[in-house]
């Protein structure tokens, strides 16, 4: 049956989006796909921001929307561009976060130990590319080709992901719309108006500079204020917790933690290897799964893990002490003596209860990255050596930050 109709999405933060190619409208239909309605896109930062519930679709619906205005911009201004080139570049982006597992950033290290989410977005696509559907099969090469960087014009990898990616321009407006926090708002129509390509690099025409900086600006106040709020940090840190006791409580055969879904799996049957992995189980866990075993788990006899879950059913969460200064001996005495005097327990399963850690941000590595401006003069210029005092001195500065949980009686 021929495509001759468009799709229309009505997006909160950006309007009408629209969908009006057969591969990307088979895509979205997908259940890989759909699954990500199913993913939270901010974790638990709704604890802190209750209207923080937008999903992972959403997300990557945006991103494909903003890098259909990007490449419509670079072609606008001349820049070749060929129609598989725009559909493997809108692909990309559409698939960059395939791979997120339950709870986006907050379970990666624990349910899939080593395995990035970026690595699980690629065997996704290249599980597609594969199948035997005709809609799919090999119409994925050139996207993962851009996805992975392979690809000659560099600059369609750097609309995916890159300093000033479509991927952060949306998530940045999206979560400043669902939290409330202003401080986000980033003017990325400017943005994406003032992208041109220099020598198969993306930069920023120099009259959008203001833009930029703002951009970056917001990126850091939205990572302290939203992104790692200490509520937002300990409630991660207690779903982490939770999931590790129940690991532990699975390899040693506790036939109670088991939950009858997907979930057991990555309990204690992943090895952990990304070649390992069962790829149908993964693409159908997801944050219910998480929630359906933590409602569960509230009522199991292991005294930890019960806890931990009633609590977190109840925001009833870690106390978070952070603070720019590492935790002295003296602070970190005080927390496990208050915590042993609440939960008298042997020192193990006290470390649930009771940790340390630390979080750290640098906005803008000049090292390793740079943000390119061409300038009126047709010269092009690292935007650190045009802002010199607002890079070095503040965006470029590493923050880090230290804390630690403990749980009150």
């Amino acid at each position: 049956m021929a495509f001759n109709q468009r799709k229309i999405i009505n997006d909160p933060v950006h309007g009408f989006i629209t969908i009006n190619d057969p591969l990307i409208y088979s895509l979205i239909g997908h259940p890989f796909y759909q699954r990500l309605r199913r993913i939270q896109q901010m974790a638990m930062a709704q604890l802190v921001y209750p209207g923080a519930v937008h999903t992972r679709l959403h997300h990557c619906l945006g991103a494909y929307h903003l890098m259909c205005i990007a490449i419509a911009e670079l072609k606008d201004k001349g820049i070749e561009i060929t129609a598989e080139e725009a559909q493997a570049a809108k692909v990309a982006i559409l698939l960059h976060d395939i791979g997120h597992g339950p709870y986006s950033h907050a379970l990666e290290k624990v349910l899939l130990k080593g395995v990035h989410h970026e690595e699980m977005s690629l065997l996704i696509m290249q599980h597609l590319n594969n199948s035997s559907a005709p809609i799919f099969k090999g119409k994925l090469s050139l996207a993962i080709q851009i996805f992975t960087n392979k690809y000659p014009k560099k600059f369609l990898h750097q609309l995916i992901s890159g300093q000033l990616d479509v991927d952060r321009l949306d998530y940045l407006s999206r979560d400043s719309f669902f939290t409330g926090v202003s401080e986000g708002v980033v003017g990325y129509e400017r943005i994406l108006k003032m992208l041109t390509v220099h020598e198969n690099e993306l930069v920023v025409e120099e009259k959008g500079i203001n833009s930029v900086e703002k951009f970056l600006m917001s990126r850091r106040l939205m990572y302290w204020q939203v992104y790692r709020h200490k509520t937002v940090v300990a409630s991660e840190n207690m779903l982490v917790k939770i999931v590790e006791r129940a690991q532990l409580l699975f390899q040693k055969d506790d036939k109670a933690v088991s939950t009858g879904s997907v979930l057991d799996y990555f309990l204690g049957k992943f090895s952990g290897k990304l070649e390992d992995i069962d790829l149908n189980a993964f693409c159908q866990l997801d944050d219910t799964d998480i929630l359906f075993a933590i409602k569960k788990w509230q009522h199991h006899t292991d005294p930890i893990l019960s806890l931990l879950c009633a609590r977190f059913l109840n925001r009833q969460c870690y106390k978070c002490l952070m603070q720019a200064n590492p935790i002295d001996q003296s602070q970190w005495e005080a927390a496990q003596l208050m915590v042993k005097t609440a939960f008298p327990m042997n020192e193990e399963d006290r470390s649930y209860l009771c940790f340390m850690g630390e979080t750290s941000n640098t906005m803008y590595k000049t090292t390793e990255e740079s943000i390119k401006i061409l300038l009126k003069s047709g010269e092009i210029a690292n935007i650190s050596a045009i802002q010199n005092a607002l890079i070095n001195e503040s965006l470029s500065v590493p923050v880090k930050k230290f804390y630690i949980c403990t749980l009150s009686a």
